[in-house]
């Protein structure tokens, strides 16, 4: 088993990097200074994995759409009972997530850490369904998607991309429809799981006061050895195109909600440099030391508490949005691109980019003061064959011409403007 030390020059912490016989990529992340100690366990599969090909197999299989979160949802139940009922007697604080890429169990703790690791690793590698818990889970997860048909900020995200893309699975709920639910299967679900649960394609980090040695010794004894199976993931063709540059809706709302922004190319990976410039792209634009931002909001035409933006990516998918909450949504897209043509003329100022390099730069730094942060970035970064220092690196030692480069993604052809309003 070869352990490998990773240390950032800047941040001037280290960590480890492991990988198990058993094909398991292991993060172990010291800090004992930290209060909490935070453990991830995940796997390289999220919703919009719905079409693949195993290495082993010699054709791809469709799957009905939402079995990832269904998956995490089962995976807490077992024959004997459920994991949160285990947790309670060791005092763990657990939850997971499913996202678009992949599928996250979690816990947090100040002590038992072995026995809560234990919990962790057993109960994500031990399935369990049948018919009756399966119809089941499909009443709950059904009424969960009901529920979020009528939540705001879900519908104005999903909306925007609806609009955004044509074909790519992005498009679809994170927990499918109702009606792709009532499909999913005990085989179906055993099959997905065979496939995507696989340890060379999942991750564990634990981040805090723990022994290294304690760690690796509760892996060998518990983790399950696996075939080393490929998955080739395959979405139908996805044009540069967007279907629609304005989509409205109305809910049960005070103030119009909006999504605004562009569609960039999914087609190639993203590197650590390119998610960085993006970032500080974004800071220099719209952050709240902007003069954009002041504006919107000498204006009324935002408040302060609402206004985001956000640079998201994965395979097949990438977008820079702006968000937020406005009487008149259009008038804030109509500054935004005028802000971003400005740039596009004159250049983006050199104190704007300066000031939002050591933002953001600051931020990172700080995030390593954080077991859930740090846990959570080394997965997520690990899962698309990114690295931690790396990006911190590639923040501090991005140059104008590099960012400035970025503005490419603005295309005004390839904007979406999506708008809730009150009923």
């Amino acid at each position: 088993m070869k352990l490998e030390q990773i240390t950032g020059k800047r941040a001037g912490d280290s960590y480890y990097k492991i990988k198990h016989p058993t094909g398991l990529t292991i993060f172990l992340y010291p800090k004992e200074d930290c209060a909490a100690t935070f453990a991830m366990f995940g796997t390289k599969y999220g919703s919009i994995d719905n079409c693949f090909q195993r290495s082993d197999e010699e054709q791809p299989e469709e799957v009905p759409e939402g079995i990832a979160h269904f998956l995490e949802h089962k995976l807490f139940e077992s024959e004997d009972g459920d994991a949160f009922s285990r947790y309670a007697k060791t005092g763990a604080s657990a939850n997971a997530f499913t996202g678009f890429d992949s599928t996250c169990y979690l816990f947090s703790c100040t002590d038992k850490l072995y026995d809560s690791l234990e919990i962790l690793l057993d109960f994500v590698q031990s399935p369990y369904f049948t018919e009756q818990t399966v119809e089941k889970e499909q009443g709950i997860i059904g009424q969960e998607i009901r529920m979020y048909d009528d939540e705001p900020q879900w519908q104005v995200m999903f909306n925007y991309l609806r609009a955004m893309y044509h074909a790519h699975p992005i498009r679809v709920d994170t927990a499918g429809t109702v009606e792709s639910i009532a499909r999913i299967t005990p085989e179906y679900l055993y099959r997905c799981y065979h496939t995507f649960y696989n340890l060379h394609n999942m991750a564990l980090a634990v981040c805090g006061n723990f022994e290294t040695e304690k760690v690796l010794e509760l892996c060998d004894r518990l983790l399950k050895p696996s075939e080393p199976v490929e998955v080739k993931r395959i979405f139908p063709p996805e044009p540069d195109t967007i279907v629609t540059s304005h989509v409205e809706k109305q809910l049960s709302v005070a103030i119009p909600l909006f999504n605004f922004g562009f569609k960039d190319s999914g087609k190639t990976r993203k590197t650590e440099k390119d998610i960085a410039a993006m970032e500080i792209l974004l800071e220099s634009l719209a952050s709240e030391a902007s003069p954009l931002f002041q504006r919107l909001l000498e204006q009324n035409l935002i408040n302060e508490s609402s206004f985001d933006f956000e640079y998201f990516e994965g395979e097949g998918y990438a977008t820079a949005f702006f968000s937020g909450e406005s009487n008149d949504p259009q008038a804030v897209a109509d500054a935004i691109w005028e802000e971003i043509s400005k740039y596009k003329q004159d250049g983006i100022p050199q104190d704007a980019f300066e000031r939002s390099k050591r933002a953001l730069y600051g931020e990172a730094i700080s995030a390593l003061n954080s077991t859930s942060s740090i846990s959570n970035a080394l997965l997520s970064f690990s899962f698309k064959g990114r690295e931690l220092f790396t990006y911190i690196d590639a923040l501090a030692e991005l140059t104008l011409e590099e960012v400035q480069q970025k503005l490419s993604v603005f295309d005004k052809e390839k904007s979406v403007l999506s708008v809730i309003r009150p009923l």
